[in-house]
Parts: structure tokens; C-alpha cells; sequence
């Protein structure tokens, strides 16, 4: 097989903040990683924590990741790191590669941005997956005054020692994201923390995760969702994983046996991981695989949707498309299924096992 290749581009955010982004793989389905910090696309392409993630969704079709605003190739002097900011360049950079829908990848704290982007665009949106993420950060699972000291001494450790060239500073959050790497992963994360930002935007970020807060918007996600969470995570507490899961209507939770907050390559968890996110890709929510064959994949989106009793008008905001398109592509419906009207489709829809998601 010829070695998978990248190709790096920019988008220009709303306020004029240029964001990186890199493409890799082709065709469909398209699957979108929403940023975290610590990133760089070019030196996590060939890096021993991250590229068997990034070959593995590679080779499955069209896989788009960013470098966060603040961090790797994206600008790092930028007057707001804020949560709303990091929804829109989720937005630029969608808007940039996907004119259709596609699966949503989130990681971390990208995970609060993947369920805020997959609520406020729901036709946008096919899959979503959400590994060792959070709904609350730090300060708003467990607002104590000894927590509050302990985030902000993290905060200062960071501005202190993150561009060093001493890495016993950095060494403290490496612990925390791959307590089980080797001393090669260790060394290359250590120094992926420091050319990844500045020691200024680094406990920026950390105040802002602190605060996070995306509880309200978890029974607003529509599409099919999988979570997975680590066991025995340091730095994102299990249960948190479990709160996601439990929050968004009929999520997957898939826990994985590892202490590692990113999954290492040579540990058992990994392939549990892999297998249960190219399962669940591949999975059609679209009502039953074997049901109207003769149907396209937007087709069959239709039905789902009729059978779950929308209209015209609630189909086409749902999708993304126009009310005229959609009577149009109702209609080849009709034809398909042999119908002559909409009640008549749905009985068939539902019938088939279209309409209960």
C-alpha cells in the first residue's frame, strides 16, 4: 500500500485568524476531527502518538483535522481563545472541505466542540464520536476552593516552564495524557507540548477548558453518537465519559481498558477502539441495510425521515436542502417505493424498520 499523504491548506476564521487544516485520505465518507490543543500537522503526521489514529481514519475514506487557533501552523497571536471562537473555526474549516454532511470526530476537549457544532447544525452532521471527552470542565464538575488553587497552580506551571528547554515542566502534563508511553513517546510529547504554542497560550487554553460547559446542549444531539472513554484516564475522570453517553439520547458507550487519555498504538485498547469506531462509521442509521436497495444513501435519509414523521419543511432544515428539492426528491421516493402518497410511504417506511432511531 503507498504511503498515506497530507496536503495542508488554510481558512480564514471570521475574525481574520488563519487556520490550518490538512486532508488526507479520499473519497467518502468524510470524517472531520474537531482541534485540540497540543497539535501541529505537520509533526503529528509521523509522530509515535498520533499517527496510527491518523493513518487508521485515513484509510477509511476523506479525513480532515486543524490546528487549533493558537497552536501548530494555525496563527498564534490571537486576541480570543474562547469557546464560541472555537465553534465557528469548526464551522470555516466544515464550510472549507464539506459541502455535504460527514461524521465528526471529537477528542478531548474537542469533544464540548463537536456536540455544540452537531446541535447548531444537526443536518450537517451523519456520525459523531467522542472519545475521553467532557461536558464540564475542571472548575464546573467540582467548583471547590482546593480545586480552584490546583487549576490555576497548572495554569502558572504552564506559563512558567512550557518553552523551556528543560522539559521537567511538560514532563508533569505528559504524565497526565500518556502515563503509559514509552520514554521514546514521552520525549517526542514533551517536546510536541512546547512547539505547539506558547507558554502564554498554553494556560490560556487550560483557563478556558476549566470552565467548559456543554450539559444543556447533550439531549439536543440528533445524529447517532459513540462514545468511548478510558478506564482509568487521568486526565479526564471516567465518569465524565459516562455523563456524555447518558446525556445524548441513545448513545453508544464504549469503555476502553487503558490508562492512557490518548490511546497508544501497541496497547490492547487501541484495537477495541478502532474496531467499535470503523463498526459504527459503517453502520446506515438511515433505517435497516438491507431494506429498499434499490434507494441512494440521500434516499434513504429521506425515508428515515418520513418515517419518523417530519414534514417537507422540517426535512429540508434538517438536510440542508431546499423545500423545492426535497418535493422533488420526495416524489422520486414515491416512485420508488410504489406509492402514491406520503401516508402510504410511511406505513411502507416503517414497516421495512425505517423511524426508530
Amino acid at each position: 500500500m503507498a504511503k498515506t499523504e497530507q496536503q495542508i491548506r488554510f481558512a480564514t476564521a471570521s475574525d481574520g485568524v488563519r487556520l490550518a487544516y490538512a486532508s488526507s485520505g479520499q473519497g467518502q465518507p468524510m470524517l472531520i476531527k474537531a482541534a485540540t490543543w497540543l497539535s501541529h500537522l505537520e509533526v503529528d503526521w509521523d509522530s509515535p502518538v498520533w499517527r496510527h489514529l491518523l493513518r487508521a481514519m485515513s484509510e477509511r475514506g476523506s479525513f480532515v483535522r486543524y490546528d487549533e487557533r493558537g497552536c501548530g501552523l494555525s496563527d498564534w497571536v490571537v486576541p480570543d481563545l474562547g469557546f464560541p471562537n472555537w465553534v465557528r473555526d469548526l464551522e470555516t474549516v466544515a464550510d472549507a472541505v464539506a459541502p455535504g454532511r460527514f461524521a465528526l470526530l471529537g477528542i478531548s476537549q474537542g469533544a464540548a466542540v463537536a456536540v455544540a457544532y452537531a446541535v447548531k447544525h444537526p443536518h450537517r452532521v451523519s456520525h459523531l464520536v467522542l472519545h475521553g471527552g467532557y461536558a464540564r470542565g475542571r472548575l464546573v464538575r467540582s467548583d471547590t476552593p482546593e480545586l480552584r488553587n490546583e487549576a490555576e497552580i497548572m495554569c502558572h506551571l504552564a506559563e512558567i516552564g512550557w518553552g523551556k528547554d528543560d522539559p521537567s515542566f511538560r514532563q508533569f502534563f505528559t504524565t497526565q495524557f500518556i502515563p503509559g508511553g514509552t520514554a521514546e513517546q514521552h520525549r517526542w510529547f514533551n517536546e510536541m507540548e512546547r512547539v505547539s504554542t506558547s507558554p502564554q497560550n498554553a494556560a490560556r487554553f487550560m483557563r478556558e477548558f476549566n470552565v467548559i460547559d456543554v450539559t444543556a446542549l447533550l439531549p439536543m444531539v440528533q445524529c447517532p453518537t459513540l462514545v468511548l472513554h478510558s478506564q482509568r484516564d487521568v486526565r479526564v475522570p471516567f465518569a465524565e465519559g459516562r455523563l456524555l453517553a447518558g446525556g445524548i439520547p441513545g448513545a453508544q458507550f464504549v469503555p476502553i481498558d487503558s490508562g492512557n487519555h490518548l490511546l497508544l498504538e501497541s496497547e490492547p485498547g487501541w484495537r477495541r477502539w478502532l474496531e467499535a469506531v470503523n463498526g459504527f462509521l459503517s453502520r446506515e442509521h438511515g433505517g435497516p441495510a438491507g431494506a429498499f436497495p434499490g434507494l441512494t444513501v440521500r434516499q434513504r435519509e429521506l425515508v428515515e425521515l418520513l418515517a419518523q414523521g417530519l414534514d417537507n419543511a422540517q426535512i429540508a432544515a434538517r438536510l440542508g436542502l431546499s423545500d423545492k428539492t426535497v418535493r422533488n426528491q420526495v416524489s422520486a421516493v414515491f416512485d420508488k417505493l410504489v406509492v402514491e402518497n406520503r401516508a402510504q410511504a410511511i406505513v411502507r417506511a416503517r414497516d421495512a424498520g425505517f423511524g426508530r432511531h
